[in-house]
């Protein structure tokens, strides 16, 4: 015979209830409420008033990168242009990661207070200021086909090569298409080493335009004869002419597409 259920078990099964209804509503919450900042990458260029290039490597040498590590920040890599066309005498090239945005502005307002850096800098511009204007910055996110970004050594002779990609409105994403389809898997073929593919973050006016990278060569002849190649390979310009049959992917020279070849510094962590 069943029992009567009873006042307390009545009560029980209620806050059951309850409880189970509080966890299905919390687990219907956007995963973007609970989820931790994404990793940005920070690109930035510095220009030097004329012969104070060494100075600022200097600086960067022996106090910069420490009190960088020190405030939050991770050093990826360090370069200089190899030609002069490109600021070879006075420009250096740099990209930090950050665990977010609000955190590199956290990490650099702590930078700049440090007693360490101050003293670094004073005595670093007794014979003159180092920088010719303000620093240009970037904040960029890795888009999904780019390998992992790793530091380290893996040929100390090789260059780099920084490109950047500026598209029509509305042809980013085809862009990223093709690169992750097909680019990607030629550059390779052709003996281009991949070191990372960005975009400018949302918050950033060119997010919806641009794309960023930089590979690696054994030598600057060898980035020129392999992009020759590269050019000339017949699945490349089928896969070229299937992207743009609605119109080319960037815009017109000299916007559309940049290259800066690039040495990196004595202290870099990517060589």
């Amino acid at each position: 015979m069943p029992l009567e259920p009873t006042f307390a078990n009545l009560l029980m099964t209620r806050r059951l209830l309850l409880t189970l209804s509080s966890v299905f509503a919390l687990s219907s919450f956007p995963a973007s409420v609970s989820a931790a900042p994404s990793e940005v990458y920070e690109l930035r260029i510095y220009t030097t008033n004329e012969g104070k290039l060494d100075a600022l490597l200097a600086r960067f040498r022996d106090h910069t990168c420490r009190l960088f590590e020190k405030h939050g920040m991770t050093n990826i890599g360090y370069w200089v242009p190899l030609a002069e066309e490109d600021g070879a005498s006075n420009t250096l090239i740099y990209i930090l990661k950050h665990a977010s945005e609000e955190a590199a502005k956290t990490s650099f307002a702590a930078f700049g207070k440090d007693p360490e850096w101050q003293a670094a800098r004073k005595a670093s511009e007794e014979g003159g200021k180092i920088l010719a204007k303000p620093p240009q910055s970037i904040f960029m996110q890795t888009t999904d086909y780019s390998p992992p970004i790793q530091t380290g050594s893996a040929d100390s002779s090789r260059v780099f090569e920084l490109r950047t990609y500026t598209t029509p409105p509305g042809k980013l994403d085809a862009l990223h298409e093709r690169f992750r389809n097909h680019t990607m898997k030629l550059f390779s073929k052709h003996g281009m080493t991949h070191i990372g593919y960005w975009t400018p973050t949302p918050s950033s006016p060119d997010a919806d335009h641009k794309l960023i990278y930089i590979l690696s060569h054994a030598s600057h002849e060898a980035g020129l004869a392999s992009f020759t190649a590269f050019r000339q390979d017949p699945e490349w310009i089928t896969a070229k002419a299937a992207s743009e049959k609605d119109g080319s992917l960037t815009l017109p020279q000299p916007e559309g597409v940049k290259s800066i070849y690039l040495r990196p510094t004595d202290f870099s962590p990517t060589r």
